[in-house]
């Protein structure tokens, strides 16, 4: 199995160097200890309550990369403290890798405080999707009912690179002309390929009433 080793100080004077050292030798051998190929060892000199770290970016880069297995820590202070913990452990526990620490000499055992706080967030976020998903159903289906036809009128749409985005205007005011919301509008939009937000909608609807009243 792959894993990470982090390390974390507090500060960024010299003297914690030594802790930094003393962190990275203690994790190699709780990696001997579970037969751990370590892929890279990361480390860290910033407050655990902020989530803007260049180690901690790095260490999610490569858990989104799918090479990692588990992340090594002396204990949980060192991943993070108080929200911005829960946030990361809600990261990597979602990308299904695993937390040991020193101080449980195996797997992270979260406190039931800390527990329960991520089941929450798990279950809004699962929450949020569904609505989502209703949101692109909802919008779609009053489109049809107005006699909208998007296999007619809308091609699919496969969007790539950061270039402003390409949307059917004409199909956008026809939509709003049928009375759906630039809420529903986006959601239909959306649920046809296009990566576009409720307010990027609004804004080119907009951009297309003034250049139509000023011709």
């Amino acid at each position: 199995m792959n894993a990470i080793l982090y390390c974390r100080v507090s500060t960024t004077k010299d003297t914690q160097e030594t802790s930094l050292e003393r962190q990275e030798e203690e994790l190699r051998q709780l990696a001997d200890k579970y037969g751990f190929h370590i892929k890279a060892v990361i480390k860290d000199q910033a407050s655990g309550y902020e989530l803007d770290r260049p180690g901690m970016m790095e260490l999610l880069d490569r858990i989104k990369e799918g090479s990692i297995d588990a992340i090594l820590i002396q204990d949980e202070t060192r991943l993070g403290r108080g929200n911005a913990k829960i946030a990361l452990l809600h990261v990597i526990m979602k990308e299904g890798v695993k937390v040991y620490s020193m101080s449980h000499q195996g797997e992270l055992q979260l406190s039931e405080s800390d527990s329960m706080v991520l089941q929450i967030v798990s279950m809004v976020e699962e929450y949020q999707r569904k609505i989502h998903n209703l949101k692109i159903k909802r919008g779609m289906k009053r489109a049809v009912e107005r006699g909208y036809r998007p296999e007619k009128n809308l091609p699919r749409h496969s969007s790539g690179g950061r270039d402003k985005k390409e949307l059917p205007i004409q199909e956008i005011v026809r939509l709003r002309q049928n009375d759906l919301t630039f809420e529903e509008i986006a959601a239909t939009l959306r649920g046809f390929g296009y990566d576009v937000s409720k307010a990027t909608v609004h804004r080119r609807y907009q951009e297309y009433i003034k250049s139509f009243q000023e011709s």
